[in-house]
């Protein structure tokens, strides 16, 4: 385990547990810097370990990186990818209607426009705001990552999910006036395009296959690099809204999770659809959902 490594895992789960840095340093008797320190890598004690974790409400182990970590903030789940990403040399997901390491380039603009819009309609505005606002500086550190890493991606998607974010529209479930649900099932739409091409056009390190139904129960990303691995149980979509979104994220280095979850999804692979049949199918789903 390296110190760097612990200084990510507090960094999430303090994200995870809601307290201020400030709130966190004062209870320790250490100052925000020596705080963020830690979370930058600096050794950090046992003892100080320890009565971190029981200010966060989570094992020491948790902190050190040993078992399977849980979270159930969406922008903790998104600073736990942050840093898997920073190493991963590849991505397999498994199930669901839209990666964000697949979407449109636009996808992003619409994601921040849909998200404040809603945050202006929230009971409390000032901290739905807050939330998109940090998780949205999240997504754009690991659009960056993605860019400068280029992993090779698999992304088996389900044609369940996709009919109901082409129903629905992004950001299914937000408060949003008339005009911006039309937005968002149009970028919907915009978006299952996308993937239509990139299927046809198997742009070098990404394939995408579109499995029929039964869709998967649970999804998952598999990462791995050179060093090790990580099965991360995701219920979050990519347009899941920090102040709105619940759910519970596991994230596991084991190995018989590893093993367990890449026998599955090779299997999912071997039935779904790809290539050119993949993306007439896709097209078809689009067309029936917006007739002429």
């Amino acid at each position: 385990m390296r110190f760097e490594d612990i200084g990510e895992q507090l960094r999430t789960y303090r994200l995870e547990s809601g307290l201020k840095a400030d709130e966190i340093a004062a209870r320790l008797g250490i100052s925000r810097a020596a705080l963020y320190r830690y979370e930058k890598g600096e050794v950090i004690k046992l003892d100080t370990v320890r009565r971190l974790a029981e200010m966060l409400q989570v094992s020491p182990l948790a902190l050190l990186g040993i078992g399977v970590d849980y979270f159930s903030r969406v922008t903790s789940f998104h600073e736990r990818l942050r840093h898997i990403e920073e190493e991963a040399d590849s991505q397999l997901h498994l199930g669901g209607a839209l990666g964000f390491a697949i979407a449109s380039d636009g996808f992003f603009e619409i994601l921040r426009s849909l998200w404040l819009e809603a945050a202006n309609m929230a009971p409390d505005q000032v901290a739905a705001r807050g939330a998109a606002d940090q998780c949205l500086t999240l997504l754009a550190q690991r659009r960056l990552i993605l860019g400068q890493r280029r992993p090779s991606i698999i992304a088996i998607l389900s044609e369940t999910a996709i009919r109901r974010l082409l129903a629905d529209g992004i950001c299914a479930g937000l408060p949003l006036s008339e005009r911006r649900r039309a937005e968002a099932r149009a970028a919907a739409v915009t978006e299952a395009e996308n993937l239509a091409n990139q299927m046809e056009q198997a742009p070098l390190g990404v394939q995408i296959g579109l499995l029929p139904e039964p869709e998967p129960i649970n999804q998952a990303i598999i990462f791995r690099s050179r060093e090790r691995g990580f099965v991360v149980g995701n219920p979050f979509p990519a347009d899941a809204h920090p102040a709105w979104a619940q759910g519970i994220v596991s994230v596991t280095s084991a190995d018989d999770a590893l093993a367990v979850h890449q026998r599955v999804a090779e299997a999912c692979w071997r039935q779904a659809r790809k290539g050119m049949a993949a993306a007439q199918r896709l097209r078809s789903l689009i067309a029936e959902a917006n007739p002429v």
